[in-house]
């Protein structure tokens, strides 16, 4: 037993490849083949430009977004990106493929991510991800295109990922338990903040916030004030300032995962909401099941959604560099420091799991094919279902 430990700890230790392209174009080109060609509704290619900030007391304005609305294609399409720091580059590919065949689709070689999504969630890197697609400066068009998301994480992610292990939930717990480097993780967390704070401001000096973002965006954390998972949403940001945060301290938030980045300390706009926060990982490894439900019960924003039948969903996720199985006799005298690692990724592995089987029982009465696909060597994608109503990878 102590020699698979040790080979299983080698691996771990290993960086993931950036050469993912290979892997990548397999995942869209079930992607493209299954779920985006296949669909059938040529509304889906006519992208949805409905002002975010209608004029308040402006009747004729009201009217015409309202009017925008019903004429808007049935469904409302949903994007959920999960964390899992350099694996980051796996959903990253898979949306640059995807941007490039909407480019191609719709005629529109400026076509982007944030014209064919109504909403965008995502934890972790996935947060950083879904701000990059999403956030603006003049409410027109995206600050970045989807190529940018995985070239942020090759150029950049070794100076804030480097001490991460390959492996998944399990890995923060294990540097608690064994004493990480503090000034590692501050430079780890001074390249990040360096890096999203240049990323989102207007160039003028002013910060960007959850306000100026294309459509609603949602982004987790866990606030260690109150002991509770925080929702940084778009729509509670345009109610008040309370709740209106600057969107470099979001992404810092939902990427604070401990071992790795330090807990960051932030404040509402108006500087009445305080929020000390860890990553978004901790409670909600897959935000696709928050995303679902901000649609269903939104409805200043989606009046017209009925239920499940009016949504399409594509969740991305970034798999597993190493599968694990535990046999009784292996187990049965494990102490408590053996359980550290394999407690921590149940915990975790199995929260997203979950969240996957919730969602697919929700689209269960429109299912048309669903199928299980593992990756080569290492399971990168431990699951693939592709269903009528909800792609998750």
């Amino acid at each position: 037993m102590a020699s698979n430990n040790n080979n299983s700890s080698e691996m771990m230790q290993e960086e993931p490849s950036i050469d993912t392209d290979k892997l990548s174009y397999e995942i869209f080109s079930i992607l493209e083949s299954k779920f985006l060609f296949g669909y059938d509704d040529h509304k889906l290619w006519v992208p949805k430009q409905i002002d975010p900030k209608p004029a308040a007391g402006n009747a004729a304005n009201n009217n015409s977004d309202l009017s925008s609305i019903k004429n808007q294609r049935g469904k409302i399409c949903i994007l959920a990106v999960d964390g899992g720091g350099m694996r980051g580059i796996l959903p990253g590919k898979a949306l640059a493929y995807l941007e490039h065949a909407l480019k191609s689709k719709s005629g529109n070689p400026n076509a982007s991510i944030a014209d064919y999504f109504d909403v965008a969630a995502g934890t972790g890197v996935g947060g950083i991800f879904t701000s990059m697609l999403f956030a603006t400066k003049d409410h027109s068009r995206p600050l970045f295109r989807a190529d940018d998301t995985w070239r942020f994480l090759a150029d950049h992610g070794r100076k804030f990922y480097r001490s991460q292990p390959a492996s998944g939930s399990g890995g923060f717990l294990r540097r608690l338990l064994r004493g990480g480097s503090a000034g590692s993780t501050a430079s780890a967390t001074a390249a990040l903040e360096r890096f999203v704070r240049e990323s989102f401001s207007d160039g003028a000096g002013r910060e960007l916030t959850l306000r100026d973002t294309l459509k609603p965006v949602l982004v987790p954390c866990y606030d260690l004030t109150s002991s509770a998972p925080l929702l940084f949403s778009r729509a509670d940001a345009l109610e008040t300032d309370g709740f209106d945060f600057r969107l470099w301290e979001v992404c810092r938030a939902t990427s604070a995962e401990p071992g790795v980045l330090e807990p960051v300390q932030m404040r509402s706009v108006d500087g009445r909401t305080r929020c000390v926060a860890v990553g978004g990982g901790l409670s909600m490894s897959n935000p696709a099941a928050a995303a679902i439900t901000h649609v269903l019960h939104n409805k200043q924003e989606f009046p017209f959604v009925r239920g499940m039948e009016d949504l399409l969903v594509l969740s991305l996720g970034t798999g597993q560099l190493l599968e694990v199985s535990y046999e009784y006799d292996q187990v049965k005298a494990w102490k408590a420091r053996d359980w550290a690692r394999p407690v921590a990724r149940i915990s975790g592995d199995g929260s997203a799991d979950l969240v996957d089987h919730a969602v697919a029982m929700a689209f269960s009465q429109c299912r048309t094919c669903a199928f299980r696909q593992t990756g080569p060597a290492l399971a990168i994608v431990d699951q693939m279902s592709i269903q009528t109503g909800a792609l998750t990878m």
